[in-house]
C-alpha cells in the first residue's frame, strides 16, 4: 500500500507533514536515490528507499501518549530562550513525538503526543467531533448569566467564541470554578472568552480531550494511550461502539 511521502516522513520521526512538506519542496528528500520535489509523490513503505539529506529513513513504531503539562512548559520540541518544553518531560528519545494541538505556557494539564500524523490530523480537527474539557478558576463570583453567555457564544476580535457546555463547580465572592467543553481549539479561546466577560482567569486545565482523560496522572508524568482510546479518537462523528449500542 502507497502512502503520500509527507505522511511516510511524519511516520518515520522526521517532521510534522506540514514540515514535511517544506522538506520536499526544498529538494532534501530522495525516493529510490532521486530527488523528489512533487508534493502528491507516493511512496511503498515495503519497498521505496526514502532518504532525507542522504540519510536512510524507516517508519517508527507509533507512538501515543497521555502527559501532564505542569504550567511554564512549552509546547514545542525547541524554545530559542532555553525554556522549558513538554519533550523535557519524555524519553531523550522521543524526540520525534509531536503535540496534538497545543495549551499556552501558563496553562496545564492533558496533551496527547504522536508520531502518527494521521491520528493528529484527525483528533486536531474540530470537524472530527472530539470534545475537550476544561476547568478554569477565575477571580470574583461566576453567575447564571456569565455561564449563559459563555454558551450562547461571543464575539472578540474576528472570531466568533463559543462553549458547548459549561456548569459551575465552586463560587464565592472572590473565585469560582468552572468545567467548560469547548468543539474547537481557537487559539487562547476560553482565556478570551472570560475577559471579554471581565473575568480574570486564575488557572486554566485541560482535564479530557475525547474519550482520554487526565484521571490521577501526576504533574510532569505521561502514560501511553490504550488501544481502546487510540480506536475512540480516531472513530468517525456519531459514530458509538458496538458494545454502546447494546446497551
Amino acid at each position: 500500500m502507497t502512502v503520500r511521502l509527507q505522511k511516510y516522513l511524519s511516520e518515520a520521526g522526521v517532521a510534522s507533514r506540514r514540515e514535511g512538506e517544506k522538506l520536499i519542496v526544498a529538494g532534501r528528500v530522495t525516493v529510490d536515490g532521486q530527488v523528489v520535489r512533487l508534493l502528491g509523490t507516493k511512496v511503498d513503505p515495503a519497498t521505496s528507499a526514502v532518504s532525507l539529506d542522504g540519510r536512510p529513513l524507516k517508519p517508527l513504531a507509533k507512538r501515543f501518549v497521555a502527559l501532564n503539562k505542569p504550567p511554564k512548559f512549552l509546547c514545542t520540541r525547541r524554545d530559542t530562550h532555553d525554556r522549558r518544553t513538554v519533550f523535557d518531560l519524555l524519553p531523550a528519545d522521543w524526540g520525534h513525538l509531536y503535540t496534538v494541538g497545543r495549551l499556552d505556557a501558563d496553562s496545564e494539564g492533558l496533551i496527547l503526543l504522536t508520531n502518527d500524523g494521521e491520528f493528529c490530523q484527525r483528533v486536531a480537527h474540530p470537524s472530527h467531533g472530539l470534545l475537550k474539557t476544561y476547568r478554569v478558576t477565575v477571580a470574583k463570583r461566576l453567575g447564571p448569566e456569565a455561564l449563559e453567555r459563555l454558551t450562547a457564544g461571543l464575539r472578540d476580535k474576528r472570531d466568533f467564541l463559543k462553549a458547548k457546555r459549561a456548569r459551575l463547580l465552586t463560587a464565592n465572592n472572590s473565585r469560582s470554578e468552572a468545567e467548560l467543553v469547548l468543539a474547537e481549539g481557537k487559539n487562547r479561546e476560553v482565556r478570551r472568552m472570560f475577559k471579554a466577560l471581565g473575568f480574570r482567569v486564575l488557572r486554566l486545565q485541560r482535564v479530557a480531550v475525547g474519550p482520554v482523560k487526565l484521571g490521577e496522572l501526576p504533574p510532569g508524568k505521561w502514560r501511553p494511550l490504550s488501544r481502546t482510546e487510540v480506536a475512540s479518537c480516531l472513530r468517525p462523528p456519531g459514530k458509538t461502539p458496538r458494545a454502546a449500542r447494546r446497551n
